[in-house]
């Protein structure tokens, strides 16, 4: 029996845009590729809004 659910569940849509960080693992934040954090970036946040990651999906879970 499938749960009634999945009936209507889709796949996650892959985002076309590219974002100008990465999330380091060891750090547990979101960095630029030239290693400041990307929450510390003004002029990021005021272009894309936030920076987000699946960090708290892998760390805790509750989510």
């Amino acid at each position: 029996m499938q749960p009634f659910a999945l009936n209507y569940a889709r796949p996650a849509v892959e985002s076309q845009s590219t974002v100008p960080y990465v999330y380091d693992t060891g750090l547990q934040l979101n960095v630029l590729f030239d290693g400041r954090v990307a929450a510390r970036d003004l002029a990021l946040l005021r272009e894309v809004g936030t920076t987000t990651s699946t960090a708290g999906s892998k760390t805790h879970f509750d989510d």
